[in-house]
């Protein structure tokens, strides 16, 4: 893997959509319980904001940019991102590669009957697929015992990979809290990917995607839900641009002279 990306305190994998689906498999081969994360805008302001992330960060075998913001932005870097890697494209790929390769899959969370119907439809697209287990915990926390019995059970279902549907930062949280105990070798939170994998919800159209207007599509399917989350993110936005556009102005500032601070040598 090549060496990171740091795009406003995240690190990055400079990789593609078909390199992270190679990296998913050379991880599934090592038998090796690990987590990559599909980071987008959200989930760098929530970096920002909440210091525990750091640590799920470092802990990540890697993170793919799910954001066209972020890819812009990383054109300003010495190494730039080759392009998006979304989750909501990445499930599919996923799901390619383990019906191809025979590897089991999990899905965790979304609301109740989502994960099914996702399930249906992945195995129809995929044909060969395996999905050994399908769990929809309440949206609540889970007590420890519910917590070590849901572990139990997907232990017991030998996954090779594990979608988690969860918001955001729960789902990373619970993966990097527990991955080492379940066990599998991949696990990923998508985050809404399953409800698009089901087909409950639309994803916009490619022309949209391209242009980085994906989530003005969503804002206009579910403006109550998300006007909040996505006026947050556009300050935080606008105020990261702006701090890069400060620190390449300064880097290219001519640089006076210093003056001497240590004493002359003695003659």
């Amino acid at each position: 893997m090549r060496d990171s990306v740091w795009v406003w305190g995240v690190p990055f994998a400079p990789i593609t959509l078909k390199e992270t689906v190679e990296a998913v498999d050379a991880l599934i081969e090592k038998r090796v319980p690990s987590y990559l994360i599909t980071a987008n805008l959200h989930y760098l302001m929530l970096t920002s904001e909440l210091p525990d992330l750091a640590a799920i960060n470092a802990g990540a075998a890697f993170i793919v940019a799910d954001g066209a913001p972020i890819v812009r932005a990383a054109r300003r870097r010495p190494v730039p991102l080759p392009e998006r890697v979304a989750g909501s494209d990445l499930i599919f790929h996923l799901c390619e590669l383990a019906a191809r390769r025979g590897h089991g899959l999990f899905l965790l969370g979304a609301p109740p009957g989502v994960a099914e119907e996702a399930a249906e439809k992945l195995k129809a697209r995929y044909p060969g697929l395996r999905v050994v287990g399908i769990e929809c915990p309440p949206f609540r926390p889970l007590t420890d015992d519910e917590n070590a019995q849901l572990i139990d059970r997907i232990r017991a279902a030998g996954p090779d990979i594990l979608f988690t549907a969860f918001s955001q930062p729960k789902g990373d949280r619970w993966i990097f809290e527990n991955h080492k105990r379940i066990g599998v070798p991949v696990c990923v939170n998508l985050g809404a990917s399953l409800d698009f994998a089901a087909e409950r919800i639309a994803r916009a159209p490619r022309w949209m995607q391209r242009a980085g207007l994906e989530w003005s599509f969503r804002l206009l399917r579910e403006p109550r839900r998300l006007f909040s989350r996505y006026a947050r993110n556009a300050l935080f936005l606008g105020r990261m641009v702006l701090l890069d556009r400060l620190r390449i102005q300064r880097a290219d500032q001519p640089r006076l002279p210093s003056e001497a601070t240590t004493a002359p040598e003695p003659s």
